[in-house]
């Protein structure tokens, strides 16, 4: 009964992963999980008392594909304030989460065969979207002397006849690493050489860089001459802590906008109308709480950084932003006689209930990704626990 393309269906990796974990946790398992994206502190205050608003407000009706036209003007004005690029509203398309935008984004310019160059590590949904979408994802796997980012060289090499977008994601997920103002200016030199390729930049977590600033670099920061050929893509998710509110937008040009909106209509809808009521107050009022949030999150780098830095045989990489650790387990793997980070994954979870992510999932069989949006205890438990395994 299935047809072809869905027997090729490959549910999340983290997400199931976390389900696997909530199942043993239920099963009443001592569980400890490092695995998904996802805060674990509360949606800030503001935005939670104005969605129950929305709701007695008797804000709960289809609303335009696009998105309300409140939202879409705080979304110009937030942009506007974090990268200093100014978007008319019909430049703003608002959907059920960043992961459908990008979605909807490859549907929009992708023809079939079309090329999607992503650097890895990567997020894992990726490549999977790509080929729903009927292109062909092109993974170049980035050095760690170059802390996993992509080189202008590299960049100039992998382009062909055949590229259609290049995708990528500062701060990364998995790595936590973001590109610097230089690193991007290289980038955008070679994009601006080559006028037929569109860029997508996934931004999820570029409020909540490490650094002083707080707020990650961005290439139309060095080159807005690009304007017209970067889809930046963000939303509430991560900053907001609004994960299950499932708000993700997209700025960029007025066709691409205007035909990943038509794309919504026909598949989705709209988003919730009360989480972009919501969304429209967090923007406007939250501030503030991010700036605590990303001092607590540079906290919580520097603990667990330490921590799992002193498990033997675990090369950890210092992030730069977000809440993940990417850790080269390849000593460990040939200790105890493993071949793939997925195989030391299964192991610590059915034997030591403690998951974390394989960097199979990402690109990169040695590695794992650990989340540190946890609490200390776990941290620590966690850290007990894999150096009794390795």
């Amino acid at each position: 009964m299935l047809s072809e393309k869905a027997k090729c269906f490959r549910p999340s990796p983290t997400l199931e992963l976390a389900a696997k974990a909530k199942e043993m946790k239920d099963r009443g398992e001592d569980v400890i999980s490092l695995t998904v994206g996802e805060p674990d502190w509360p949606t800030y205050k503001i935005a939670a008392d104005a969605g129950v608003k929305a709701i007695h407000d008797g804000k709960t009706k289809y609303t335009p594909p696009q998105g309300i036209p409140p939202l879409r003007q705080a979304i110009t004005g937030l942009v506007k304030d974090l990268i200093g690029v100014s978007y008319a509203a019909n430049e703003v398309t608002v959907s059920c989460g960043a992961k459908f935008v990008i979605f909807a984004g490859f549907q929009a310019l992708l023809n079939p065969g079309d090329e999607v160059l992503i650097p890895a590590p990567f997020w894992a949904s990726y490549s999977e979207m790509v080929e729903l979408a009927g292109g062909k994802p092109k993974v170049y796997l980035t050095k760690v002397e170059n802390r996993f980012k992509m080189t202008p060289q590299e960049l100039k090499e992998n382009i062909t006849s055949k590229t259609k977008i290049f995708l990528f994601n500062s701060p990364c997920n998995p790595t936590g690493i973001e590109y610097s103002f230089d690193e991007l200016k290289g980038l955008a030199e070679v994009i601006t050489a080559h006028p037929k390729l569109a860029v997508i930049t996934d931004d999820i977590y570029n409020q909540l860089s490490l650094s002083e600033k707080g707020i990650s670099p961005h290439i139309l920061q060095v080159a807005p001459n690009l304007r017209d050929r970067v889809i930046c893509v963000n939303g509430m998710s991560k900053a907001y802590s609004m994960t299950g509110w499932r708000i993700g937008w997209a700025t960029g040009p007025k066709d691409v906008i205007h035909a990943m909106a038509s794309y919504q209509s026909q598949t989705v809808g709209s988003s919730s109308s009360i989480a972009q009521e919501a969304s429209v107050v967090a923007i406007k009022n939250c501030q503030q709480d991010i700036i605590k949030t990303r001092q607590e999150l540079r906290e919580r780098a520097a603990y667990a950084y330490e921590a799992f830095s002193s498990i033997d045989g675990f090369t950890v990489l210092k992030p730069d932003a977000a809440f993940y650790l990417w850790i080269n387990i390849k000593p460990v793997l040939h200790k105890l006689n493993l071949n793939t980070a997925q195989q030391f994954a299964a192991k610590l979870m059915n034997e030591h209930k403690v998951v974390v992510v394989p960097g199979d999932e990402f690109g990169d069989s040695n590695y794992i990704r650990i989340s540190f949006a946890a609490t200390r205890k776990d941290i620590d438990g966690a850290v007990e626990r894999i150096k009794k395994m390795s």
